[in-house]
C-alpha cells in the first residue's frame, strides 16, 4: 500500500531512540568490535551504526520492539553513516556496508510485521543525519570565514549513503535532525541527483529540522518558517521537526508548522529535557498526554519519539493519538 494513502486516512507512528535503547544492552568495546574488527586500532565503542554489521541480531531486535509498540515506520541505525562522520573512527571506508547492512535490518523487521498484519504495512526510512561538520558554521571563531568541508564533500558523501540505504531496500530517505539547513540542501541535492543518474523512481523524501533553544530558531539561525521554505523546493512528503526539545517545548513550533506547511507534518520530541546527568525523565504517558492535544487539535500526520523516548513512549503515543484524525493536507501548489 502506498504510504501517500495512507497518510490521508490516519496518523503514521514513527519509532522511538535507537541510542537509548542500545544504551540499554551496556555493550562494551568488544561486543562493538565483533570478531570483524577485534584488531582495529583504534576504539569504536559509540560507534553505534557499526553494531548493524557486528550485532545485527540486537539492531533488528530493537526495530521489532518499536513495531510491536505500534511504529509504521522504522529508521535505520544510519545517524553518522557516512564517509565524514566515520572518520572519527578511521572507519569511512565503511560508510556503504553500514548503509547497506543497517537497511538490511530494518528491512527484515519491518517485513516480519507486515506479513504477521499485511492491513498494516510497515515502512523502512533511511535515515540521514546532519554531520559532525556544518557547511554554514566555522568551527574556527577567530576565522569566521573558514569551513572544514566544502558542499561537493558533503553531497558525496551523502550520495554514497544513499546509494546503499536504497541498496539495502528502504523506502523513504529521511533527511534529519537539520540544524544547519545548508547541509540539508546538499542531502536534497544528493538525493535527486543520485536518482536521476541512476535512472530509479525517487523515494519519497521526509524532513526533520531541529529547533535548539526557545528562540525558535535553527542552530544555523534560521527561524521555521525561513528553514521550511528553505526546503519545500525538494517537494518533500513531509517536514517536521525532532530532537533538542520535550514536547512541551516544541507544541508552539508544531503548531506554527501546522499552519504553513504545503506537505504532511512529523514531529519526534524528545522525552522532555535531559536532567543534570543528560538522561531523560518523562515517562512515556507524561509525552503521549501532551501529543495528545496536538492530534485532537489536527497537527499531526507523523508522530513518535527521539532521544529517551522507548517502545513504551511509542505505545503510549500511538494509543493517543489512534482516534484522530490526520491533519488535512493543505491544497497549496508545492514550489
Amino acid at each position: 500500500m502506498n504510504i501517500r494513502e495512507i497518510l490521508k486516512e490516519k496518523i503514521l507512528i514513527i519509532d522511538g531512540a535507537m541510542g537509548t535503547m542500545i544504551q540499554r544492552h551496556k555493550l562494551e568495546e568488544a561486543d562493538y568490535r565483533g570478531e570483524r574488527f577485534k584488531d582495529w586500532h583504534t576504539d569504536v565503542k559509540g560507534n553505534n551504526d557499526l553494531l548493524s554489521i557486528t550485532q545485527p541480531a540486537i539492531i533488528q531486535g530493537i526495530h521489532e520492539l518499536y513495531l510491536e509498540a505500534g511504529a509504521d515506520i522504522i529508521e535505520t541505525n544510519t545517524f553518522s553513516s557516512t564517509t565524514i562522520a566515520q572518520a572519527d573512527y578511521d572507519m569511512q571506508d565503511l560508510a556503504f556496508e553500514l548503509n547497506v547492512a543497517s537497511a538490511k535490518c530494518a528491512r527484515a523487521a519491518a517485513d516480519k510485521y507486515t506479513a504477521m498484519n499485511p492491513d498494516k504495512p510497515r515502512f523502512v526510512a533511511g535515515a540521514i543525519g546532519p554531520l559532525n561538520k556544518t557547511l554554514s558554521l566555522s568551527p574556527d571563531v577567530n576565522n569566521p570565514g573558514f569551513r572544514a568541508v566544502t558542499f561537493d564533500e558533503v553531497a558525496e558523501a551523502y550520495t554514497e549513503q544513499i546509494s546503499g540505504l536504497v541498496n539495502g531496500g528502504v523506502d523513504i530517505i529521511l533527511i534529519e535532525t537539520i540544524f544547519d539547513t545548508l547541509n540539508a540542501k546538499a542531502a536534497i541535492y544528493a538525493t535527486k541527483n543520485y536518482f536521476r543518474k541512476e535512472n530509479k523512481a525517487e523515494l519519497p523524501i521526509m524532513i526533520s529540522g531541529t529547533i535548539t533553544d526557545a528562540s525558535g530558531r535553527t542552530l544555523s539561525g534560521q527561524t521555521l518558517e525561513a528553514f521550511y521554505t528553505s526546503v519545500a523546493h525538494a517537494n518533500p512528503i513531509s517536514v517536521g521537526l525532532n530532537c533538542a526539545l520535550g514536547a512541551q517545548e516544541m507544541r508552539s513550533h508544531v503548531e506554527e508548522l501546522s499552519s504553513i506547511a504545503a506537505c504532511y507534518t512529523s514531529a519526534y520530541p524528545n522525552a522532555g529535557l535531559p536532567n543534570a546527568f543528560g538522561e531523560y525523565d518523562e515517562q512515556p504517558h507524561e509525552t503521549a498526554h501532551i501529543i495528545e492535544e496536538w492530534a485532537a487539535n489536527g497537527w499531526l500526520n507523523i508522530i513518535g519519539g527521539c532521544c529517551g523516548t522507548t517502545p513504551d513512549h511509542i505505545k503510549h503515543i500511538a494509543d493517543a493519538v489512534k482516534n484522530f484524525k490526520p491533519r488535512i493536507q493543505p491544497t497549496v501548489e508545492i514550489f
